[in-house]
């Protein structure tokens, strides 16, 4: 690449952080280059040049120099494209946002194209501002982010016996294997999660699911809490650790909401 040449591409701001006294390195996800860095030169100082474009989650039109792919670009212009006001308006739609970045920054390696991730942040990030915020809409952007990223749990069908699952049977889920087992097969330790067959219907039907029907999905409080127990569970085993954004949205929910 030319150190020149300038370059355009589209892209969410996953996150900013102060780089010396004016400067800012930006992370963004884009539908052509996945995650990319980027030095925001002044941009701490300016006022009229990078004006409130790298808030987390907004959609931007970036123009950037790069000399070689594994070099920070530098960021010539941003502008923003959509600013969600109506996710940023509401404190729950908000914490939901930032917990759909944060996952897909730990789901994206740099440098690693995935059209199907930025696809759905963008079609889940117009959906909160249209739509009610729900658990249904959090655990199917889970679900959908893990097919996305290589990481789906197989739900369907016992991974043992490889029995389908069967109304009024009794499941758990194992995160190291990655998948249900029957009760016949399963040997539950303490740390299994039991899963019932109406929680594991439902994963698999939002996964699914045309997205302008997800309204129509309100999970009972048990199905609420295992399916979110089983999602977080295994996505904090794929990650070793726990996604902080996630705790922040939970313990806020309790305190206002």
């Amino acid at each position: 690449m030319s150190a020149r040449e300038s370059y355009r591409t589209t892209g969410f701001v996953l996150r900013a952080l102060s780089y010396g006294e004016s400067d800012l390195i930006i992370t963004f996800y884009s539908s052509e280059l996945g995650k990319f860095k980027g030095i925001a030169k002044g941009a701490k100082r300016s006022k009229k040049r990078f004006a409130n474009v790298f808030e987390p989650f907004s959609l931007t039109n970036i123009i950037y120099t790069r000399k070689s792919r594994d070099m920070l670009a530098f960021i010539e212009s941003c502008e923003i494209i959509d600013h969600y006001d109506a996710v940023r308006r509401d404190l729950e739609k908000t914490l939901i946002a930032s917990y759909f970045i944060d996952l897909t920054d730990h789901f994206s390696p740099e440098g690693k194209r995935n059209e199907k991730i930025f696809e759905l942040l963008q079609t889940f990030l117009a959906l909160l501002c249209t739509q009610k915020a729900s658990d249904a809409m959090v655990r199917f952007f889970e679900m959908r982010l893990l097919k996305a990223a290589g990481f789906e749990p197989s739900l369907d069908q016992c991974i043992i016996c490889k029995t389908p699952v069967t109304n009024g049977n009794a499941y758990y889920f194992h995160a190291q294997e990655g998948g249900i087992k029957c009760a016949g097969c399963a040997e539950p330790q303490r740390h299994d999660q039991s899963i019932s067959a109406g929680t594991v219907r439902t994963l698999l039907l939002g996964k699914e699911m045309d997205t302008d029907k997800i309204k129509l999905i309100a999970l009972s409080d048990s199905l609420a809490l295992e399916s979110r127990n089983v999602l977080v569970g295994f996505i904090s085993h794929i990650l070793s650790r726990e996604v902080k954004s996630l705790k922040v949205m939970e313990q806020v929910r309790k305190l206002c909401l």
